[in-house]
């Protein structure tokens, strides 16, 4: 079977197959086109540049086709890149399904949708119960197929609804230590919180914003559809549990030039925006380790201000049989 992009060490030549995951076509300081590739396969992204590009090879080489790529991997500003040296869509008769390159989510839709819908049954403000189930309905397919972002934390097929399911499961965990939080603000919370992101992302084969996306947002995107559900369900609008509801999704990136329109002023709100942080930061780091050779550090991650981080060389307790 041949190996994929990160199963190769830096510095090696290689021919492989990739998924195109994005291609922006940007100009170089010549003047001349070039394309900004982002590759897929099952073992992550990574970034190319193709150069001197013409139209043609714009016109082809487009997000969502798969293509052999023959180049060598490579660290750039310690960040991992491939560099082209040809590149060719894939032929007939060859692995050209662009569902063999996408990484998935560890659990299957199925079993996140269980373990959401059991959470339900914890949710015993009825207002609240019917409006995060009449979302959800409304929203299923995609809540449970879609990537949590477009390439940082969870950016994978189901990642989304994986997402949340992580946040519940830490929840709980919360609930139990602290009996004064309200269990249907929490997992109403949690499982309406980024919902949004069915509106503004475009799917899982290859994500883009989508208008709505880019100029609106998932935060007041979800506002609005709570919103709507009040409406269908003919539900008090102004009422407590609502308006709270509310400020949780609207407050649960923590700080105004994050993108949240109110800073968290409700216990809930403040431990989601945690819960939420805590989650799409180990995703990131751990994604980062799992391509990083013990002993060294990691690329640089952006979501995390350019850090980078060291995996260490000693054994798990898990590896050593403990």
């Amino acid at each position: 079977m041949a190996k994929k992009i990160y199963e190769h060490e830096i510095d090696d030549n290689f021919e492989i197959y990739v998924l195109i995951k994005s291609a922006d076509i940007r100009l170089a300081k010549n003047g001349k086109k070039f394309i900004a590739f982002t590759f897929q396969d099952r073992s992550g992204q990574i970034d190319g540049k193709y150069w001197d590009a013409k139209e043609e090879d714009i016109q082809q080489f487009q997000a969502g086709q798969v293509v052999a790529v023959t180049g060598k991997r490579e660290m750039y500003q310690n960040n991992p890149q491939l560099r082209i040296t040809k590149l060719r869509l894939a032929r007939e008769g060859e692995p050209s399904r662009p569902e063999l390159y996408m990484e998935r989510a560890p659990l299957k839709s199925e079993e996140m949708v269980e373990e959401v819908s059991q959470i339900l049954f914890e949710i015993t403000s009825a207002p609240i119960n019917r409006i995060v189930r009449h979302i959800l309905k409304k929203y299923q397919r995609e809540f449970f197929e879609y990537p949590a972002a477009k390439r940082h934390h969870h950016a994978i097929v189901g990642g989304l609804g994986f997402h949340t399911v992580s946040i519940l499961r830490m929840a709980k965990t919360v609930i139990q230590h602290y009996p004064s939080v309200n269990k249907s603000l929490l997992y109403g919370g949690v499982i309406l919180h980024d919902i949004g992101k069915t509106i503004e992302l475009s799917g899982s084969m290859s994500t883009e914003y989508t208008l709505k996306g880019n100029l609106i947002g998932h935060i007041v995107l979800i506002d609005e559809e709570i919103t709507k559900a009040c409406l269908s369900l003919n539900i008090d609008e102004d009422s407590e549990e609502v308006i709270l509801l509310k400020h949780i999704v609207l407050a649960h990136h923590g700080k105004q030039e994050f993108g949240s329109p109110v800073t968290p002023h409700l216990l809930e709100a403040e431990i989601i925006h945690h819960l939420d942080n805590l989650d799409a930061s180990i995703n990131m780091i751990d994604t980062a380790l799992l391509r990083t050779t013990p002993g060294t550090f990691s690329e640089r991650i952006f979501g995390l201000e350019n850090r980078s981080f060291y995996k260490p060389i000693f054994a798990q307790p898990s590896e050593e049989g403990q």
